[in-house]
């Protein structure tokens, strides 16, 4: 397939009038100018639309009524097949707090899923979110099934390594440096997240290997004093550590365009990770219903919320919408918003070296945006996987 006419989103500028050739499932060539078609070839004229790497979601729970803790391959389809009509053309599906086994269930059924061909964004692999949380920072978890850390159970999980890409954890509590340390060893990405930690102990789970917070200002320790002096938590330490990547749900909702500038200011794209966590809301109406595990809950103003609107559930957003808002919202150039959804997610992941930018010989995975940063289509694996007309 040839692709004319774009405006293309590389790392440091836009290039208009760009070509892009893909061959099968990778980018073949790229141009600052028209070329002519190969015998035979697909050409696709983007009328100037923007070409833009395809986004990469580190952190879904799902969409559309279903949820990843189904363990069900009709769920991944339904959640991977709508969050590609967002731009997102790989995900890591993320489990909640759960039993061993059901997290042991869903690790077993995304490895059979990965095998599939995709219809729409791939499944990199899972992002095991809990089930070791501080209490107080459970957020929509179920407080049942909040643990300290086991190494009998989590050697299960990653016994699944090809599988498991990360997993969120409160670095307080007793057994979690070890772990974090067996999870850099495994290649699996160590991530702070609902949790009380002070700043040193953030500090000791970043020497023993965490490089990533989870939905940053979201069930996440803050600044506060500790007797008579203030001190701070996992939040300041991740904005003052520049080797610390921050997951952000730029939806306006769980993080307000005041914050939003704030962490663009102390991280940089290169810094923040844009996530969207959409959970089974995703892809609803206002005021239809869902259910998170046993809690009933309600699309309301633009986000999940429990029925009796007493606390937020989960975001709804897409990838797309996301980086509208950074560009919109906080007043940042395009590219430094698609950096976020692109090459800083594959760099965490350490997937850089062949997604998360336009360039020979990598993943032809690509999102055409028009001018309001609204996705025209989704190609995964040199194929469209959505198309807006």
């Amino acid at each position: 397939m040839l692709l004319r006419n774009a405006r293309l989103i590389l790392p440091d500028r836009i290039l208009p009038g760009a070509s892009v050739r893909l061959r099968g499932e990778k980018i073949a060539e790229i141009s600052e100018s028209r070329l002519p078609p190969d015998p035979g070839e697909e050409v696709m004229d983007l009328n100037g639309n923007f070409l833009s790497p395809g986004f990469i979601d580190l952190h879904i729970h799902g969409a559309l009524r279903r949820d990843t803790m189904e363990a069900d391959p009709e769920a991944y389809r339904t959640i991977c097949d709508f969050h590609a009509t967002g731009g997102t053309t790989a995900l890591c599906l993320t489990t909640a707090a759960a039993t061993s086994a059901d997290i042991l269930r869903v690790l077993e059924s995304v490895r059979g899923y990965q095998q599939e061909e995709p219809t729409g964004a791939r499944v990199l692999g899972v992002h095991i979110e809990g089930p070791y949380f501080a209490m107080e920072k459970r957020g929509a978890h179920d407080p049942s099934l909040i643990r300290h850390p086991a190494r009998e159970e989590y050697e299960q999980w990653l016994a699944y390594g090809d599988v498991v890409r990360q997993m969120t954890l409160a670095p307080e509590l007793p057994g979690s440096l070890e772990l974090i340390e067996r999870l850099t060893a495994a290649g699996v990405r160590a991530s702070a997240g609902h949790t009380e930690a002070w700043a040193e102990e953030s500090a000791a789970a970043f020497a023993h290997g965490m490089r990533k917070v989870t939905h940053t200002f979201n069930c996440m320790s803050t600044a506060r004093r500790r007797g008579i002096y203030r001190e701070g938590g996992l939040l300041e330490f991740a904005l003052g550590e520049p080797e610390v990547v921050c997951e952000v749900i730029a939806d306006l909702r769980h993080v307000s365009p005041t914050l939003l500038r704030m962490i663009y200011q102390a991280k940089g794209p290169h810094g923040i990770a844009l996530v969207t966590d959409a959970i089974g809301g995703a892809g609803l109406t206002e005021g239809e219903h869902f259910r998170i595990a046993h809690l009933d809950c309600e699309v309301y103003d633009g986000v999940g919320v429990l029925a009796d609107r007493s606390a937020m559930s989960g975001s709804i957003a897409t990838m797309a919408q996301l980086v509208r808002n950074m560009v919109q919202a906080v007043d940042i150039p395009l590219t430094e918003a698609i950096c976020m959804a692109t090459q800083t997610p594959a760099r965490t992941l350490g997937i850089d070296t062949h997604k998360g930018t336009i360039a020979s010989g990598y993943d032809a995975d690509l999102v055409v945006l028009d001018d309001e940063v609204r996705v025209v289509c989704t190609i995964v694996g040199g194929r469209t996987v959505f198309s807006a007309a």
